[in-house]
C-alpha cells in the first residue's frame, strides 16, 4: 500500500479521496521533526500548504517519494530543483483560490475606504468617533491593478461595478487584451501617480521584490491607498510603515508578509491607518475545500496512473524517455528565462525549433514557455497550463523539428517576437549534461548561462572593452568572464560579461552613456 503524508490541514473530503483509492494517509498537521524522520523514508506522496517547507534534505531522506502536492498556488516553500534532481514531481492548484483572493482584496478596499476596522475598534472601546471616520466613495475613483492575471481580472470585474476607473500594468500584457473603455493598460509609473487605490496581484520574483519602496510610494497621491493580497515582499514593509506614519499615503491593507506569522514588533503593527489580516486571501470554506479536493485528486491520479495535473517540474507523459529528455527540458527553460528578461514589451509570437533525434518536441516547447512566462507569473505557470496561458496572453506558438545541424547533434533554436523586434537564442547540451548557449541574440558564442550576466551591444571600434572594464573596476565589480562576438556586416560587436555580483542601475546607466554603446541588458540566470 502506498502512503501519503499530509503535514498541513486539509478537509475530510480530501482525505476521503485518498483513502477511497486505497492509499494510507499519514495525517500530521502538527508535525515535528521526529515525525518526519520516522515517516519520510516510507512515503510515496506528500501534501502540504504554506506551513511546510520541503528542502533537499527532505527529498534525500524520502527515498520512495514520487510526488509533492501543494494545496494552493505559491511554491516558494518547496525546493523544486532538488525535487527534480530526486525524480519527484511537484504539482500545485493554481486557480482554486482565485475568487477568494479577489473577494478579500475588494473587502480590504472597502474596509480602507470606509474606516470599518477603526469604527469597530472604537465602539468596542466605548467611543463614538463618527465625525473622525469620514470615508470616501469608490465611485469615480481610479483603481490601479498591478498584475493582470486571473486574480487581477476578477478584482477589475468587481470594482467596475462600483463605477471605478481602471488602470492596469503588466509587462507581458498590452491594451489589445482589454476593452479600452473598461481598462487602460499603462506603465507602472503612470499607474502609481494616478491611482487612488492600488491593488497588487504579482508573484514575488527578483523583478517584483520591493517593487513598492520609499521611492515608488513617494510617487503615490497623499490621499491614495494600497492593498497587497499577493506576496509578502512586493512592498517593502519598513518603507511602507514610514510612508504611512509620515502621511506620504493615506492608508494600506496588507494580508501577506515577508515572514509569517508576524510578531508584535513588526513595523506595521500599531500603525493606525493600516489594516492587517493574517494571510486570509485563500481562507474561505470554499477555497479550503476546493484546494483539498484538487490536490488530493492530483496525488491520487499520479500515484495510481502517473497522470499529471498542474505539474511544475515534470512534463513527460512517457516516463521511459525522461532520462534522455530531462537535460533538454532544463536547457529550454533556461533559454526561456533569459529570453523573458531580454525581450521588451508584450510577446506576440514564439518559435521553437528542435534539431536532432529528441523523441518529444512539445515538452521542450512547453519548458521554454514555462521559463519565458515565469518572469511574470511563476506561481501560475507549469507544463500543463503554459500553452493555454500563453494563448490567453495573445502569444502565438510555432514548433518544428529537423535533422541535426553540424556541429551539434542536438540543438534548440528559439525566436521571440514583440512589437520592438525579434530575439534569438540557441542552446545545446555538451558532455555530461552541460548546458550551453551557442547563439545569443544572433551572435555565435559558447556561453554557460549561470550567474549574473550583462549583455552589451556596441559599435565595433577599439577601446570599448577597456572603458567597460574601467567602469566595473572602479565600482569594485569583479569580471568572471568576458565573451565577445562580432558582426562584420553591421560593424557591431556583442559581449556577454559574467560578473560576481549584480550591477546597480546607476552603473548600468554609466555603461549605456558610453558613446560606442548601443544597448545594455542585465540578466539573472540563477
Amino acid at each position: 500500500m502506498k502512503r501519503v503524508l499530509v503535514t498541513d490541514p486539509i478537509t475530510d473530503s480530501g482525505k476521503l479521496i485518498l483513502e477511497s483509492a486505497g492509499l494510507q494517509v499519514d495525517y500530521y498537521p502538527d508535525k515535528t521533526e521526529d515525525d518526519l524522520n520516522r515517516i519520510l523514508p516510507e512515503i510515496h506522496g506528500w501534501i502540504i500548504r504554506s506551513g511546510t517547507k520541503i528542502t533537499e534534505d527532505h527529498f534525500t531522506r524520502a527515498s520512495k517519494l514520487e510526488a509533492v502536492g501543494r494545496a494552493g498556488v505559491g511554491v516558494d516553500n518547496i525546493d523544486i530543483p532538488a525535487a527534480t534532481k530526486h525524480g519527484v514531481v511537484v504539482m500545485n492548484t493554481p486557480d482554486v483560490n482565485t475568487i477568494s483572493a479577489a473577494e478579500h482584496t475588494v473587502g480590504l478596499i472597502l474596509a480602507m475606504a470606509r474606516n470599518i476596522p477603526q469604527g469597530h475598534s472604537g465602539l468596542q472601546s466605548g467611543e463614538w468617533n463618527r465625525r473622525l471616520l469620514v470615508g470616501t466613495e469608490l465611485r469615480g475613483k481610479t483603481l490601479g491593478v498591478v498584475g493582470l492575471g486571473k486574480i487581477g481580472r476578477e478584482v477589475i470585474q468587481r470594482c467596475r461595478s462600483f463605477g471605478m476607473k481602471i488602470l492596469g500594468y503588466d509587462p507581458y500584457i498590452n491594451q489589445e487584451m482589454f476593452n479600452s473603455d473598461e481598462v487602460c493598460v499603462t506603465d507602472i509609473d503612470t499607474l502609481t501617480k494616478q491611482s487612488d487605490i492600488i491593488a497588487l496581484h504579482v508573484p514575488l520574483v527578483d523583478g517584483t521584490r520591493d517593487l513598492f519602496n520609499t521611492e515608488r510610494l513617494a510617487l503615490m497621491k497623499s490621499t491614495s491607498r494600497i492593498v497587497n493580497v499577493a506576496r509578502g515582499g512586493v512592498i517593502n514593509e519598513e518603507d511602507l510603515a514610514t510612508a504611512l506614519k509620515e502621511g506620504v499615503i493615506a492608508g494600506a491593507a496588507i494580508d501577506v508578509f515577508v515572514d509569517e506569522p508576524i510578531s508584535g514588533d513588526h513595523p506595521l503593527v500599531g500603525v493606525n491607518n493600516c489594516i492587517l489580516t493574517p494571510h486570509l486571501g485563500a481562507s474561505t470554506a470554499e477555497a479550503k475545500e476546493g484546494v483539498s479536493i484538487a490536490v488530493c485528486e492530483q496525488i491520487r491520479d499520479y500515484l495510481e496512473n502517473q497522470k499529471l495535473t498542474n505539474a511544475l517540474n515534470l512534463p513527460i507523459s512517457n516516463m521511459s524517455v525522461l532520462g534522455e529528455l530531462r537535460p533538454y527540458l532544463e536547457l529550454a527553460e533556461y533559454i526561456g528565462k533569459v529570453q523573458g528578461q531580454v525581450v521588451i514589451g508584450a510577446v506576440k509570437h514564439i518559435k521553437v525549433d528542435c534539431f536532432g533525434h529528441l523523441s518529444e518536441t512539445k515538452p521542450i516547447a512547453l519548458a521554454f514557455l514555462k521559463g519565458l512566462l515565469s518572469q511574470r507569473t511563476p506561481d501560475r505557470i507549469n507544463y500543463i497550463n503554459a500553452e493555454s496561458v500563453a494563448r490567453e496572453l495573445g502569444i502565438s506558438i510555432e514548433i518544428s523539428s529537423g535533422d541535426s545541424i553540424k556541429p551539434f547533434s542536438h540543438l534548440i533554436r528559439t525566436f521571440v517576437k514583440t512589437d520592438s523586434g525579434k530575439t534569438r537564442i540557441d542552446g545545446t547540451i555538451f558532455g555530461q549534461n552541460q548546458i550551453r548557449f551557442v547563439n545569443v541574440l544572433g551572435f555565435e558564442m559558447e556561453l554557460n548561462p549561470i550567474g549574473n550576466l550583462v549583455l552589451v551591444k556596441n559599435r565595433d571600434v577599439p577601446g570599448v572593452v577597456g572603458n567597460i572594464g574601467s567602469l566595473l573596476g572602479d565600482s569594485k565589480i569583479n569580471i568572471n568572464a568576458y565573451l565577445l562576438g562580432r558582426d562584420k556586416s553591421t560593424h557591431e560587436a556583442f559581449a556577454v560579461i559574467r560578473t560576481d555580483s549584480a550591477l546597480s542601475d546607476s552603473l548600468l546607466n554609466d555603461i549605456r552613456a558610453l558613446n560606442e554603446i548601443i544597448s545594455v541588458i542585465q540578466i539573472d540566470c540563477n
